[in-house]
Order: structure tokens, then C-alpha cells, then sequence
């Protein structure tokens, strides 16, 4: 009797784990606002991240052998209550989101306690899981409106954690230049999600996804397929609507760099799939309204550009910011080939550039906690003091880069393969161009960091002990390259399960 009572609880955990993924952070900020204590915040912030990630890897598991989760909240059946929806695509969001808030969470305890202020520890934690219960909604629900609250509970939070920053006035300039864009771009998809509910009468995506044929002609639909389009371009920081993001990455906390670098775009990013191949439908976005012809250009111009822009770059930060720009642009560049080996090559570069990009923004903290400073100047020879954490670097570099044996290198394969099946030979050719680009780069870091000569004006020659950094710190951000490592040695499966993935897409709600 007790295993039949035991098998039901568990059956109804299981059946609840995608209302419990957001509940969770959801519940758990307001106790760091109750306890203020520094080290209870962290602790509920990694914890609650770290469980958040277990649930996620559980739904990955769930839809990968069966068929996608629709969850109705509260028990009201859609399209009039508000659905949760889980297959392979967004559950490896899920999984990438809370998989870095782990990780990143326990680096921040002492690159937090040098940056901010201890009185404010506790507000700090409690925005990062507001950051997270967003970014964690935004991949899982079905219903248009939840998807803008979502956005609006992940975005607010986020202007918070960069204002934190200790490099002041300029924290507080970068959280308000972010808050005018963002918010414009929230103007838009609100806009957007408006329009299309006075032409269909739903905000259920599925729903929206039957109905919007009927009407498909009419200039509602068409302005809202616009609006909607420019505002997620907004979120995701696309070039040419990128101003936003360098300085918010330069500015912010160590760890709060860190954690968007890897999340934050990418969860935009998603929603852009998801509303363009699932909501308005393949034929309609890439045949009807040609949404090839605008994000294919601006894809490849900010692969090249920004390239070259992160190439003259002196400050490591501002360096990788625009480097993630170019970055963004592969991955547009594969959505919008509207094929299967297009887009799994997106979600490929999604998750393995969230990993390598969240390890090199945790390596450049380590560097900044030690040195104060992340001018390349001032990173001659760091080698010798931190080799830890320049060997973390260099190697997250190389994978950037897209050298073999790493998961950069799968992503830009499966991406120039994706490319030459729709015989797109120049994009091609344009992808090795932008790569060689970010060995300029990433070889200008790494020279300054091994190779160069120490000046009189570096810290090491001033009298100066520099040491490696915490071992939390570092210990973390080898935690990500390795993962990233796995990914490009293994990484069969992974590319089928995106595969299987795309197709889901592709194929709209099942």
C-alpha cells in the first residue's frame, strides 16, 4: 500500500515539474529579502538554481523519450488558462538557463563580496532569481502575454544587477541605457502580442497558431509580425539594435556578465523561433513576409563587423561583449535558412556559446578580482601569476574560435553544413572569414597574457603580489569548459537530439 502511495506522489511531482520550475525561484527570492543575510541569499540562490536544473535536465529526459509536455496551470485546459509547453527545443533552454545560474551562483560569493557592498548582498540575489524565475518562463510557457510578463520579470531585475556594479556612474549609465532599450523593445512586443489578439481573439500560442491563417492577409497580423520581429531584434541585441549590450556586459557585476552572457539573448532568441516558425509558421514568416531577406543581411554584416569592432577593443570586457554580438549573428544567420539543419545548428551554437561564453566572462572576473583592471595592458604575463585562469581563457578562447576537438568547432561545422546544403557557399566562406577575425582577438589576449614582456606600467612590476583566485572562482569556470569540452569530443548525440529538436519546430505544436 505504502509503494502505490509512494508511486502516486512521485507520478504527481513529475506531472507538476514544470509549474515547480519557476514556482521555485519564484518563492524562494522573497527569503532573501526576509533572512538579509549574505551567505543564506547565496546559499538559497545556488541551491534553488542547482535544483531548478535537475527538474530541467528531468523534462530534457521526459520529452526526449515520449512527446511534448502541454501543462495547463491551475488546471484551467487551454486556450483559456494559461499552458506550459516543453519539448526538446526549449527544454535544452531550460537546461542551459538554470545549468549557468548554478554554476555562476557559486562563482559570485566572492567576486559579489569585492564588487557590491555587503548591506546589498541580499538585494543582489534576490533580482538573480528573479533573472532566472523570468528567463525560465519565457522558454516554458504557451501563452503570448505570459511570454511579455516573463520578459518584463527577467528584464527589471536585470537593470537592478547592473546598476549593482561597483564601477559607478558608469553601472548606473549602462543599467539606464538598458532599461530605455529594453523597455522599447517590450513596447514593441507588447504591441505586437495586442494586435494579434484583436485579430484572433487568443493569446494561447497553439491556438494563435490555427487561427492567424484565417487572417494572415489582414494588416493587423502583418503590423504585429513586425512589431514583434523589431522587438525581440531589441532583446536579442541583433545587430544593428546591439547599443545596448557592451556596455551593460562591461559594467555589470563579474557574475552578473557572466550569467547573461550565456542566458539572456539566448532565451530572446528562442522566443523568436518559436514565434516565427511555430505561431506565425515557417511558409508565412520566410516565404509570405520574406524574413530571410532582412536577417540573413544583418546576420552576416554582424558576424564581419563586429568582428572587427571586438578586434580594437581595449578593455577585455568591452572585448567579449562585442564578440557575443558577432556570435548572435551565426546563430540568426542558421534560423534564418528555415531549415532543419539550419536551425539545429542554431540551438547548437545556443548552448555551446552560452557555455564557452559564461567560462570566459568567469575567467576575465578572475582577473579582475586580482588585478582590479581587465585593460589588456595591464595582462602581461599574467600566466606566471594566474595560470589557472589564463589557461581557462585561452582554452575557452580557442573554442570560440572553433578550433577541432571543441564545441565551437561542432557549432560552426554544423552551421557551413547547413549552409552548403542550400548551396549558400558564400556564407560559407563568410563564417571562416569571421572566425579568423576572432583568432585576431582572442590571439591579441592571449600573446598579452603569455607572451608579452612586463613594463613598468604593469601591476605585477609594482611591488604587487598577484595570486590565483579563489578557488570557487576558478573552480567554476572550469566547470563550463569542461562541459563545453564534453560537448565537442561526444557530441553525436547531442547534435541528434537538436536535430530532433528542429524538427519539433519546424513541425509547430504538437
Amino acid at each position: 500500500m505504502s509503494a502505490v502511495v509512494e508511486m502516486s506522489v512521485m507520478e504527481q511531482v513529475i506531472h507538476h515539474l514544470p509549474a515547480l520550475i519557476i514556482v521555485l525561484p519564484l518563492m524562494i527570492a522573497p527569503l532573501c529579502v526576509i533572512f538579509r543575510n549574505r551567505i543564506v541569499a547565496w546559499s538559497l540562490t545556488a541551491v534553488t538554481s542547482g535544483i531548478c536544473a535537475v527538474i530541467a535536465a528531468c523534462l530534457l529526459i521526459l520529452v526526449k523519450n515520449g512527446a511534448p509536455i502541454h501543462y495547463a496551470l491551475g488546471g484551467w485546459s487551454s486556450p483559456s488558462g494559461i499552458e506550459y509547453y516543453i519539448d526538446i527545443s526549449n527544454a535544452l533552454i531550460l537546461l542551459l538557463v538554470s545549468s549557468i545560474s548554478t554554476v555562476v551562483s557559486v562563482y559570485s560569493l566572492h567576486s559579489v563580496d569585492q564588487e557590491i557592498p555587503r548591506e546589498k548582498h541580499y538585494l543582489f540575489y534576490t533580482a538573480w532569481l528573479l533573472c532566472l524565475t523570468g528567463a525560465l518562463g519565457i522558454a516554458i510557457t504557451c501563452d503570448a502575454f505570459n511570454v511579455f510578463v516573463f520578459l518584463e520579470i527577467s528584464s527589471l531585475s536585470t537593470y537592478l544587477l547592473i546598476a549593482l556594479g561597483n564601477e559607478r556612474p558608469h553601472s548606473f549609465m549602462a543599467s539606464f541605457r538598458y532599461l530605455i532599450m529594453g523597455s522599447v523593445g517590450a513596447s514593441f512586443i507588447l504591441l505586437g502580442i495586442g494586435f494579434l489578439y484583436a485579430a484572433t481573439g487568443t493569446l494561447n500560442m497553439q491556438d494563435l497558431s490555427e487561427r492567424i491563417p484565417l487572417v494572415a492577409e489582414s494588416r493587423t497580423v502583418i503590423v504585429a509580425f513586425a512589431f514583434i520581429t523589431v522587438g525581440l531584434l531589441i532583446k536579442i541585441a541583433m545587430f544593428p539594435v546591439h547599443n545596448w549590450l557592451p556596455n551593460a556586459y562591461q559594467y555589470a557585476p563579474s557574475a552578473v556578465s557572466s550569467f547573461l552572457a550565456g542566458t539572456a539573448t539566448k532565451v530572446s532568441i528562442y522566443v523568436l523561433m518559436r514565434f516565427m516558425f511555430d505561431v506565425f509558421g515557417t511558409n508565412y514568416s520566410f516565404s509570405q513576409m520574406l524574413l530571410s531577406n532582412v536577417l540573413m543581411p544583418l546576420a552576416v554584416i554582424g558576424f564581419i563587423l563586429m568582428s572587427v569592432v571586438a578586434i580594437f577593443q581595449t578593455d577585455l570586457r568591452r572585448l567579449l561583449a562585442y564578440s557575443s554580438i558577432a556570435q548572435i549573428g551565426y546563430i540568426i544567420a542558421g534560423v534564418s535558412m528555415a531549415t532543419q539543419a539550419g536551425l539545429s545548428a542554431a540551438m547548437i551554437h545556443i548552448v555551446n556559446h552560452g557555455l564557452i561564453k559564461s567560462a570566459l566572462f568567469m575567467a576575465t572576473g578572475c582577473m579582475l578580482y586580482r588585478l582590479g583592471s581587465v585593460h589588456i595592458q595591464s595582462l602581461r604575463q599574467l600566466i606566471s601569476s594566474m595560470p589557472i585562469t589564463v589557461s581557462a581563457f585561452a582554452f575557452g578562447g580557442i573554442s570560440l574560435i572553433g578550433l577541432p576537438l571543441t564545441a565551437g568547432f561542432i557549432s560552426k561545422w554544423n552551421l557551413i553544413t547547413a549552409a552548403l546544403e542550400k548551396d549558400w557557399w558564400w556564407l560559407a566562406a563568410l563564417i571562416l572569414v569571421s572566425s579568423i577575425l576572432a583568432v585576431v582577438y582572442i590571439g591579441k589576449v592571449i600573446q598579452m597574457t603569455c607572451f608579452s614582456p612586463i613594463t613598468t606600467e604593469n601591476n605585477q612590476s609594482s611591488g604587487q603580489v598577484i595570486s590565483e583566485a579563489p578557488t570557487l572562482m576558478w573552480v567554476s569556470t572550469w566547470i563550463l569548459l569542461l562541459a563545453s569540452l564534453y560537448l565537442g569530443i561526444n557530441s553525436e548525440d547531442f547534435v541528434a537530439l537538436t536535430q530532433q529538436g528542429a524538427n519539433q519546430v519546424l513541425g509547430g505544436f504538437k
